[in-house]
């Protein structure tokens, strides 16, 4: 008989590992601190860490030129 292979993530968990990866690239938290273990949802939290880290850069007070 075949195995079952079920899907264990959803588009909430997914929408939901993104926001929560996009927050921690907004906060500077270290990319190795994802705390999901599915390949598919760490994927989705990983690229919302990386929108969020480019966000957080984007944001950055720039430091004076000087005159």
């Amino acid at each position: 008989m075949g195995q079952d292979f079920s899907l264990c993530w959803d588009i909430d968990s997914l929408n939901k590992a993104y926001h929560q990866g996009y927050m921690a690239g907004l906060m500077g938290v270290d990319h190795h601190q994802c705390p999901y273990n599915s390949d598919v949802v760490q994927a989705a939290w990983e690229a919302g860490w990386e929108d969020g880290l480019e966000q957080c850069e984007l944001t950055k007070p720039v430091g004076k030129l000087a005159s």
